[in-house]
């Protein structure tokens, strides 16, 4: 027992680093910093313990000892840092007591493309002639991949905002990329580890854009930051034996429209089930009736790496009562203020259509209550390509509300089911939601 004891005293005793960031980051990918900032945490079971000096080891490259108290926002200041590369790296430090911890469990960052002359790939519009409501365009690339794959970045970015997929999987799970900048001076890029995702063999590229702030309805102004709506795409590949390969957006892509017909922040989105091109992400499908692409010679000098907080689903949120409004309005209530989407399930026959309209607040009377929103108009329409029951969430999400106003023909809802996805950047907690079903 005497010999557990003192065991354990000393492990509790021992000196170790902890919580290791790279730009207040967990191992980020796609940094364009050329001195990238490190903190770490000490761990000590010894009161009054601090750091007296440190020793970082970057890619096996050492600082050696350096006499400092400073575990924030220490600087890199090794060799100029190389595009599209992954750097490891450790820290051990010294106490005021001369106690010099173990090595700290490794972190990496990865760099991204750093400046514009290292984007290969090229600009790309739809090769077809929009209609007046402006569908979401889809683009597509296949693409072989004919070695075992060590690594695969994906860097990317839009005008408009984008939602990509390569053999079917979402890439990333951020929304409303690439964020909102004054883009004809700054548009960030994504870069993405995509390494789980191809594979050796057949793969295939699918993206799908939204009008979102560049071009879509903001206020009382459209066409805000420009007209077109723009994909720039570039996947690089490292295989086991060293040799490079990259997939980049150029005039070899397809590109055409699906279920999105109209995709609005502010005014919402239109899908039609009946035009979805099914399995369109996947390797195997047929795209031979598929427009092609315009390249386009758009600003990549104003291209710059995220250095904003993504924003990421949250937490799900169900409601938390029932409310019939005088008007007869049946009101699901969330029970907070939220920005997010829907998640439903109903069941349909073809052409029939559930609309959801989102509001902020009842009126006085207790009734369903838009005019507060202005212009906006806030609606969500699904429409059914066949007799099923379906489960439906927005798929380029961008309205906030407290209320939502459904219309079915003849639908039928299932309430039970019904539910919202919150979105945040990080977790910031938003305000309230309810749900009103005219019945």
């Amino acid at each position: 027992m005497l010999i557990s004891t003192v065991l354990s005293v000393a492990a509790l005793a021992q000196l170790k680093v902890t919580a290791l960031r790279t730009e207040n980051l967990v191992n980020p990918v796609g940094l364009d910093e050329q001195q990238p900032a490190f903190s770490w945490q000490l761990v000590s079971g010894k009161r009054n313990t601090l750091q007296t000096a440190y020793e970082l080891k970057i890619n096996n490259q050492s600082t050696g000892k350096v006499t400092s108290d400073q575990s924030v926002h220490v600087r890199y200041s090794g060799a100029p840092l190389q595009p599209g590369t992954r750097y490891s790296w450790q820290v051990r430090v010294w106490d005021n007591k001369g106690q010099a911890s173990a090595w700290s469990a490794p972190a990496y960052w990865q760099t991204g493309l750093m400046k514009a002359a290292n984007w290969k790939a090229d600009w790309i519009t739809p090769g077809f002639a929009e209609d007046s409501l402006r569908a979401s365009p889809i683009f597509r690339k296949s693409f072989k991949a004919d070695k075992k794959i060590k690594s695969a970045t994906a860097y990317i970015t839009a005008h408009g905002i984008y939602e990509a997929h390569i053999n079917g999987k979402r890439v990333g799970d951020a929304y409303f990329t690439p964020g909102w900048t004054k883009y004809q001076k700054r548009l960030q890029y994504q870069a993405y580890d995509v390494t789980p995702l191809v594979q050796q063999g057949a793969n295939a590229v699918g993206v799908a854009l939204g009008s979102g702030w560049y071009r879509g309805n903001i206020g009382w102004h459209t066409n805000v930051w420009g007209k077109d709506i723009a994909l720039l795409f570039q996947l690089d590949i490292t295989y086991t034996d060293g040799s490079t390969a990259s997939i980049l957006s150029d005039d070899s892509w397809k590109s055409a429209t699906g279920a999105i017909r109209y995709a609005e922040l502010y005014h919402g989105e239109t899908y039609d089930a009946r035009l979805d091109k099914k399995g369109w992400t996947q390797a195997a499908y047929d795209d031979a009736g598929w427009s092609g692409v315009r390249k386009e010679n758009f600003l990549k000098d104003i291209l710059l790496a995220t250095y904003n907080e993504p924003v990421k689903k949250h937490e799900t949120i169900k409601p938390v009562g029932v409310i019939h409004t005088p008007k007869g309005e049946l009101v699901l209530d969330f029970g907070q203020n939220l920005a997010g989407w829907v998640v439903i399930k109903a069941k349909g026959m073809s052409g029939d259509k559930i609309e959801v309209s989102h509001a902020e607040v009842l009126d006085k009377a207790g009734n369903f209550y838009t005019e507060n929103l202005r212009e906006a108009k806030a609606r969500d329409t699904y429409i059914w390509a066949a007799t099923t029951k379906k489960y439906w969430s927005r798929t380029l999400p961008g309205t906030g509300s407290v209320t939502l106003n459904w219309k079915a023909t003849p639908a039928i809802l299932n309430r039970k089911i019904l539910q919202r996805w919150h979105f945040t950047p990080r977790c910031r907690k938003r305000a309230a939601l309810r749900v009103h079903i005219p019945c």
